[in-house]
């Protein structure tokens, strides 16, 4: 069953999203990024090519030659995904088909957009029996 991880209360989204597949890329951890939003995948993508601040995180879109090899992926569908390890859903919506994954993380902001379909969720979640973890990111990861 897909465990599933909360990070909640980051004043940017983005930012620690950034921040967090920065630290799973350096332990060498592949993670697929649930991202359908065309705008909100490039500005991830400009993150990434900053974030840590004295380099860049390797990532690619899931669909380019490179995505092998590559540790962290972007995707704007889950048709077809590159592994079944880790899922980061950076949509307001429930995944498709993220039950085949090991590990599903979700990290909210405290933006009412950002929290309310976070909160509906971790609901969703809940309700279907799935082990679910919380940890309060404010101070970082």
């Amino acid at each position: 069953m897909t465990q599933i991880s909360f990070f909640h209360g980051t004043h940017n989204r983005l930012q620690a999203v950034a921040a967090w597949l920065g630290r799973e890329c350096r332990e060498g951890r592949q993670v697929l990024v649930y991202v359908p939003a065309e705008e909100r995948s490039k500005e991830l993508d400009r993150l990434l090519w900053t974030t840590p601040a004295t380099g860049f995180t390797p990532h690619c879109n899931s669909d380019e030659g490179l995505a092998a090899e590559t540790p962290v992926l972007l995707a704007s569908g889950l048709d077809n995904p590159p592994h079944d390890k880790c899922l980061l859903n950076l949509s307001n919506e429930i995944p498709p088909g993220f039950s085949r994954f090991q590990q599903l993380i979700e990290i909210i902001s405290v933006a009412e957009d950002d929290r309310l379909p976070g909160r509906e969720r971790y609901r969703y979640y809940r309700e279907r029996g799935y082990p679910l973890e919380t940890r309060d990111i404010a101070e970082g990861f």
